[in-house]
């Protein structure tokens, strides 16, 4: 094959927060596939919170480029379950291409109605991680009041959908400017929402949740949680997602909660996870949301960037909060 690919690979280990001289681009010729393999030409790829994490943990390194999730086209294979024209789900991004093996491909055919990108959003494991949250750790109860923080972002913007498809009372969230707070109220259904650069975060989640709240989704960890512990009501749930807060400070991670006895006082409930380990979820949760993404109940919320060279821009946006929704890039 006459094929050459571009990929991101990291050079050095940030400190705090990354810039793109941590990055480097690379090109190879992309080489045939082997048998039982398949090259695939990359449509969309994910940029996600959890890679920051990975940049001081190491190990990142995928393929031609870096882990990530991502969509492409079978353009060569010698797998004949994956012939040529497929289109395939897989982790090897951060590149133009991937060379696979069948096991590693999951063929994604959307319905007529639902676009591709979706299934990186909320068909992808943006929207199975605010599933998993809600219904099998923190076991949202219909009628139930739920806060969300960083609920502007991608997963924080399925969770809060998703919520009102399950049946919970109020829903609200917390976000980065006073842009996101109405995206929020205004274009994803939450009853209310707070800029949490705008004051005390206590303070303002007790003014849009003055009775208490019955479950916290926490995509941010630090004084977010604190505040949460503060307002949850008696055996109330907290489904612990990320920690935004101490990405960029991993030597110096905030303080625990203060209040943190509270959890004994309340009989409160905290559970973090992680996606990967609730994969068996997915034909449940597909069968629930797809319906009502025909439908128009619920949407993938993106911010789509074009073009491969602008990846680590996307990343460093994203990081900084300059997204609404899932952030993905398209490939030209």
């Amino acid at each position: 094959m006459a094929s050459t690919y571009t990929a991101v690979r990291q050079v050095r280990r940030p400190h705090r927060a990354p810039s793109p001289d941590d990055f480097t681009f690379v090109t190879g010729p992309v080489p045939d596939p082997a048998d039982g393999q398949v090259v695939v030409r990359n449509l969309y790829l994910s940029v996600d919170p959890y890679m920051r994490e990975l940049m001081d943990e190491g190990g990142w390194e995928r393929g031609f480029g870096l882990e990530g999730r991502a969509l492409g086209r079978v353009i060569a294979s010698a797998a004949p379950a994956l012939p040529v024209g497929a289109t395939v789900f897989h982790r090897d991004g951060w590149s133009t291409h991937a060379v696979l093996d069948a096991a590693d491909a999951r063929p994604v055919d959307p319905p007529d109605g639902i676009g591709l990108s979706a299934y990186l959003g909320l068909l992808g494991g943006t929207g199975l991680t605010a599933y998993v949250g809600l219904t099998k750790i923190a076991q949202l109860r219909p009628g139930e009041d739920l806060f969300i923080s960083s609920a502007a972002g991608g997963v924080g913007s399925a969770a809060g959908q998703l919520a009102r498809l399950l049946g919970a009372g109020r829903v609200v969230g917390s976000a980065g400017s006073p842009g996101k707070v109405e995206h929020l109220t205004g274009r994803l259904g939450f009853d209310a929402a707070f800029d949490h650069h705008a004051g005390p975060i206590a303070e303002q989640l007790k003014a849009v949740a003055p009775q208490g709240i019955d479950v916290y989704f926490d995509n941010v960890g630090g004084d977010h949680l604190a505040a949460a512990i503060g307002a949850l009501r008696k055996h109330g749930r907290v489904a612990w997602c990320g920690a935004i807060a101490q990405y960029n400070n991993p030597d110096d991670p905030p303080a625990a909660p203060a209040n943190l006895y509270d959890v004994v006082h309340k009989a409160l409930r905290i559970e973090g996870f992680l996606v990967r380990d609730h994969l068996e979820v997915r034909p449940e949760f597909e069968q629930f949301v797809i319906p009502h993404l025909l439908a128009g109940r619920v949407f993938s919320d993106e911010t789509v960037v074009d073009g491969f060279e602008r990846i680590v821009e996307a990343f460093l946006g994203m990081l900084r909060g300059s997204n609404t929704g899932k952030t993905l890039v398209r490939l030209d």
